[in-house]
């Protein structure tokens, strides 16, 4: 595997990392930015004019992750040779919440199955409803599949996510890499850090990712009492309150998973969460705890090389949440420096901060299932 990075700030222009000659064009470009970047297209166009015979992969975030670094207002660029390994790949549009289950089966459909030993997905953040879309996605994969990503991300203004596949990137749209060979090795980790506070509540009425009501009480409601003065500064100070669930995965276990506040709505008295809040499961607050989020990446690299045996990592994409970038404000390169200790110095980091997280819910399992407020790692390495 041969990886070069290279990272545009307002300051100074294109840099690279390092220099790699490419003994030929790399399949996949990475490209991790800014959306008052990626919304010009003379920025797609300098990308494909430096990798002409290269596939690009361009995504809006709430960050930017770049070596062992966290950045606002740039593009964080890997480049990637696989040299014993094939890719393929599929794209579609999702056009809201209701098409998303549709979107994750046609990206299924458009991978062939034949040696796909993993898929990374990647989706507007904002039109697509998460769980659905990995809902249809592992329903059209073999289960012998693994599969990582996340959702692209705007800041902290929740306004428009932008993706692209060898095009300028645009909105409501969803692309997937296919990885087979047996020569690669995938690896994957994702773990949070926060603190549960208050009672279990039951989720009394909803409908996919829309809260209606807990305990028979209007959810906003719950929202307002606990929030108390931050209330105020809903939706975004629900980012640091997240919620967690507790579900039943593909294997019948019982795990958690966290869910984002995304919105509310006053005259319905609801909450819209990142991915699905399914009637009858039980719930709870959650708030931060610093040192806890900073261990829980660590964690998360730990359990994201555990299955590369003795070798390690040559390339790890990270895929953290909005909710704690905005928690850990300066100490946020600290989640970084954790992952860094654990991957070791060569490897190549790139990455993310989303509003949404794709993972199985442990090393050992191959289904996936939608997060909020982790910190999600995928790491490769060819033997």
């Amino acid at each position: 595997m041969i990886i070069e990075q290279r990272q545009w700030t307002e300051v100074g222009g294109w840099a690279q990392h390092k220099a790699v000659d490419f003994p030929e064009p790399p399949q996949i470009v990475f490209v991790f930015g800014a959306s008052a970047l990626l919304r010009d297209k003379k920025y797609f166009d300098e990308i494909k004019g430096m990798y002409p015979h290269s596939h690009v992969l361009t995504c809006t975030t709430a960050g930017e992750i770049f070596n062992n670094s966290v950045f606002d207002g740039t593009l964080s660029l890997a480049a990637v040779l696989f040299e014993k390994t094939t890719l393929n790949f599929a794209e579609t549009d999702v056009a809201s919440s209701s098409t998303s289950y549709d979107a994750g089966k046609k990206i299924a459909e458009g991978l062939p199955k034949e040696g796909l030993v993993h898929v990374m997905i990647f989706s507007d953040g904002l039109k697509a409803n998460g769980t659905s879309l990995v809902s249809g996605l592992t329903e059209g994969l073999p289960k012998t599949v693994s599969v990582t990503g996340g959702l692209v991300g705007d800041g902290s203004d929740f306004k428009e996510t932008l993706l692209g596949f060898d095009t300028a990137p645009q909105s409501g749209k969803v692309a997937a890499i296919g990885f087979y060979g047996e020569q690669l090795k995938i690896s994957y980790g994702s773990l949070g850090g926060w603190d549960s506070f208050g009672p279990e509540r039951l989720i009394t009425k909803s409908k996919e990712n829309v809260l209606f009501e807990i305990d028979g009480k209007p959810a906003l409601q719950l929202y307002k009492e606990y929030l108390g003065e931050q209330a105020n500064d809903l939706p975004g100070a629900g980012l640091l309150f997240p919620m967690s669930l507790r579900l039943k995965n593909p294997s019948g276990e019982e795990v958690e998973v966290v869910r984002t506040l995304l919105g509310v709505d006053e005259n319905t008295q609801s909450v819209t969460f990142a991915g699905d809040m399914p009637e009858g499961v039980y719930a709870k607050l959650m708030k931060a705890n610093f040192d806890r989020l900073i261990d829980g990446a660590g964690a998360a690299a730990s359990m994201s090389i555990e299955h590369l045996g003795a070798s390690k990592p040559e390339l790890a994409i990270l895929i953290s949440c909005i909710g704690r970038k905005l928690v850990l404000k300066e100490r946020i390169e600290e989640e970084i420096e954790a992952v860094r200790s654990v991957v070791g110095e060569q490897a190549a980091i790139t990455g993310f901060y989303s509003y949404g997280e794709i993972c199985p819910t442990a090393p050992t399992e191959k289904q996936c299932q939608l997060h909020n407020q982790t910190m999600t790692i995928t790491t490769f390495r060819e033997v």
